[in-house]
């Protein structure tokens, strides 16, 4: 491994996470793979501990390595990227990534919509809702946990959603309703993982996370579905394109 430059101007902590992120990317350590300790790192660096642990800590951070406490310091998986430049679909970015996307339904039920839910489906004060709740997965691993609440107009038998576990949502309103999702209005914020979320998610309180509004409309440009989803900081990035 390429020593440190002593002399250098770079501080000798972030010449330490680039060797690090070297050996990842290189293949040297696959997620999941447990990396060296900081006591082996001070030793192959020559580094005091402060360098060594601010080097694995600001890995942590962004997401490149992650703790478990007792047992050490360990690759993460990569992120799923999706950019905000156009409309998608969560079940065709996994598809196209290579991973098999799949659906927990965790419950379905009618309900009286609250008053963000009502003005994003432009609805009248005495109409109800469809609402499913469920874990959007990647090869079996929880990434999204959400909550979709859709006109009873629209969704006549909320039966029909029991099979969105085996489908995409948008596929299903498409075949059982003539439904089109042609486009959506999303809005982001940052918040922290819940307790209630985090056993449905497989992560842990205190995560980073992204709180995800969404508003999708049909071929007429009428809101067909109002989504809120809590999804897992570590697991996704989203970015845009700025021209």
């Amino acid at each position: 491994m390429k020593p440190l430059d002593q002399g250098s101007i770079i501080p000798l902590y972030y010449q330490v996470k680039e060797r690090l992120d070297a050996r990842i990317k290189a293949g040297d350590w696959k997620p999941g793979d447990k990396i060296d300790s900081e006591n082996q790192l001070m030793t192959v660096f020559n580094v005091s501990r402060n360098t060594a642990k601010k080097a694995i800590e600001e890995m942590v951070q962004e997401g490149t390595l992650y703790r478990i406490q007792g047992k050490g310091t360990f690759v993460a998986h990569p992120k799923f990227e999706q950019s905000l430049g156009g409309f998608y679909s969560f079940s065709q970015v996994l598809k196209e990534k290579g991973f098999k996307p799949s659906d927990i339904v965790l419950k379905v039920e009618e309900v009286v919509p609250s008053a963000a839910v009502q003005a994003g489906l432009q609805l009248q004060t005495d109409e109800t809702v469809i609402m499913m709740k469920r874990i959007r997965c990647a090869d079996g691993e929880p990434i999204i946990l959400e909550s979709s609440y859709m006109p009873k107009s629209i969704v006549m038998n909320k039966d029909d959603l029991q099979q969105v576990g085996g489908t995409s949502l948008y596929d299903l309103l498409a075949a059982k309703y003539g439904v089109t999702v042609v486009r959506a209005k999303e809005a982001f914020e940052p918040v922290l993982i819940r307790e209630h979320e985090s056993i449905h998610l497989k992560t842990e309180v205190g995560k980073p996370a992204l709180l995800l509004e969404r508003t999708a409309y049909d071929t007429n440009d009428t809101p067909v579905e109002f989504c809120i989803s809590i999804v897992r900081g570590d697991r996704c990035r989203f970015y845009t394109d700025l021209v």
